[in-house]
């Protein structure tokens, strides 16, 4: 008792309460961001159209999907964990399991707030990227960050889940679907932000001749800039390759022993060749 490890500043009895309450916590945490995200997609509705509407849409709805998959893996999560303890705890109480089992308890509660924490990330995040205040770049890391924090809910359920478990293997399909939602959202993203800047970027509705002229000539400014620069980069391409291929030559002869002293030519290439004789 006295060498068990105490990272957190309450009793070891009320781990397993502290489990309960943060799944719980993550449940109602992904309900909400549901409702969120529906919110933001009727005020896209409203307030955008053509093409960054489309792009909201898009987006949204891989948020949405993202959501529901998280939500199945939490409740999976949960039931998985019940059955953990029905199954380990034997005599004991189920608050005398988690004070016995407190690190892997830590961990549980620790993998569920970060869940909980990415979900509510995410869905600021594609708030600000509907009403045009933030980064698509946000998006991509939250569904990075979710990814991995599922991962670590996983990993802290499988630790003393059986082989056999049909809550387990429920519970890595559910890891899996959410990677591939994860993935759905960056791809609608970087899809979605592509789409927006060449929107951007060609819209020249609006300007005048001469600001046009201007324009043209600004671009092909940076066209020849940009042109000279990519040679630059060949050139010093090419400069690293022939010393890349210099170094990996020494490097071979010496694993061979010793470096090889360079043929020497033949005289045949440096001298006249003699006149040929009368028969």
């Amino acid at each position: 008792q006295e060498l068990r490890p105490k990272s957190l500043d309450i009793k070891q009895e009320e781990l397993g309460d502290m489990v309960e309450k943060e799944m719980a916590s993550t449940s109602e945490a992904i309900e909400d961001a549901v409702r969120r995200i529906e919110e933001m997609m009727s005020q896209a509705r409203n307030e955008s159209s053509g093409v960054k509407l489309e792009v909201n849409e898009r987006i949204l709805n891989s948020c949405t999907d993202l959501m529901k998959a998280i939500r199945l893996l939490v409740m999976t999560s949960t039931n998985l964990q019940k059955e953990i303890v029905e199954s380990g705890r034997g005599a004991a109480t189920t608050q005398e399991f988690y004070a016995k089992n407190s690190r892997w308890t830590e961990g549980l509660i620790s993998a569920s707030k970060a869940v909980g924490w990415g979900a509510t990330q995410l869905v600021e995040s594609a708030d600000r990227v509907v009403l045009h205040t933030g980064k698509y770049e946000e998006l991509i890391v939250c569904s990075h960050e979710i990814a991995a924090s599922t991962a670590q809910l996983v990993a802290a359920s499988k630790v003393k889940a059986e082989k056999s478990s049909r809550n387990l293997g429920r519970l890595q399909e559910c890891s899996r679907n959410v990677n591939e939602m994860a993935a759905n959202v960056v791809a609608s993203t970087k899809s979605g932000q592509e789409q927006i800047e060449e929107k951007d970027t060609m819209d020249f509705s609006g300007m005048s001749l001469i600001k046009l002229k201007k324009e043209e000539m600004e671009i092909q400014v940076k066209v020849l800039e940009l042109e000279k620069r990519l040679e630059g980069e060949r050139v010093r391409l090419g400069e690293l390759r022939k010393q890349h291929y210099a170094l990996a030559g020494a490097y071979d002869a010496a694993e061979d022993g010793e470096a090889k002293p360079a043929p020497a030519p033949r005289r045949g290439i440096l001298k006249k060749p003699p006149l040929a004789q009368k028969p």
